[in-house]
This record gives structure tokens, C-alpha cells and sequence, in this order.
């Protein structure tokens, strides 16, 4: 497995691990369950790591697609850019994440506003994540974004046209 495959298996980790992540974390604030969000709170961790990954394996997956035929240099550097706005969303996500157990398992009077406070980063994390992912889901399936793809149902009755 070189770095190019690295890089497209890990990149759907964050965008999973940090709305489920929410998920559960939400779960916990409504059952006032600290195991629960402790949980929530590794998720999110994991996933900002799998972000940091994906980020640094995402130079040599540019590499291996940029001199393909069809491949805009444009949406790579787009995806590339907002990959940057992702990660740093998600690095302060897994921080974040880190204090909010150490509160949580201290038992701290800051436990209720933290994890409120992180379900929201972790939110605003997803929609970073999974517009980076949009991106870059634009640079090798053109159906994404354009439409291109027809349903075979549509392609056939107009071809009987």
C-alpha cells in the first residue's frame, strides 16, 4: 500500500469520526452520561488524527493523479487549499477534545459547557471535512459535481428518441 491508497482509505475516517463523533457526544450531554462522552470525545480524537494523515499523505496522492488525463490542476488545488481549513479545524477539535476527558473524568464544574462547546466544534469540523472531501471527490469522479452521470433508465429512452 503506497500513500496514494493511505490517503483515500484514511480520508473518510474524519468525515465519519467527527459527525459520529457528534452523534454521540450529543447522546451524552442528553443522558449526562461521562462514559458516553469520554467516548465521543476519543472518536473526535481519532478522528483528528486520521486529518492529520490524510493531510500528509495527500501530496503523494497529488502526485499520482495530476499528470492523469482529465484531472483539473484547479480542483486539486482547491481540495488541497480547504484540506488546510479542515485539518486545523480538526486538530483544535482533537485539543479540545483531550481537555473535555481530562475535565470530564476531574469531574470539573466546566464538564456541561465544554462538551456543548465541543459538540459544536465538532459540528463546524464536519462541515470543513466533508466540503474538503466534496473537493476532492470532484477530482476523480466527475459525476460529483457536474452531473455528467445519467441514469441508465434516462440514457436508453433518449436514445430510442
Amino acid at each position: 500500500m503506497d500513500q496514494t491508497h493511505l490517503h483515500l482509505l484514511i480520508t473518510h475516517l474524519p468525515i465519519i469520526g467527527s459527525v459520529l463523533g457528534a452523534f454521540v457526544l450529543a447522546y451524552g450531554l442528553w443522558t449526562k452520561s461521562s462514559d458516553t462522552k469520554i467516548a465521543a470525545y476519543g472518536l473526535l480524537i481519532i478522528s483528528s488524527v486520521a486529518a492529520g494523515i490524510a493531510y500528509i499523505t495527500g501530496e503523494a496522492a497529488e502526485e499520482t493523479v495530476e499528470n492523469l488525463q482529465g484531472i483539473s490542476e484547479k480542483v486539486i488545488e482547491q481540495h488541497e487549499d480547504f484540506a488546510l481549513y479542515a485539518l486545523i479545524g480538526l486538530i483544535l477539535l482533537g485539543l479540545v477534545s483531550i481537555i473535555a476527558i481530562f475535565v470530564t473524568i476531574k469531574k470539573l464544574s466546566l464538564a456541561n459547557p465544554l462538551a456543548t462547546i465541543t459538540l459544536l466544534l465538532s459540528l463546524f469540523s464536519f462541515g470543513l471535512v466533508a466540503y474538503t472531501g466534496y473537493l476532492g471527490g470532484m477530482i476523480r469522479h466527475t459525476e460529483v459535481g457536474n452531473g455528467a452521470v445519467q441514469n441508465s433508465s434516462e440514457s436508453s429512452v433518449e436514445e430510442s428518441d
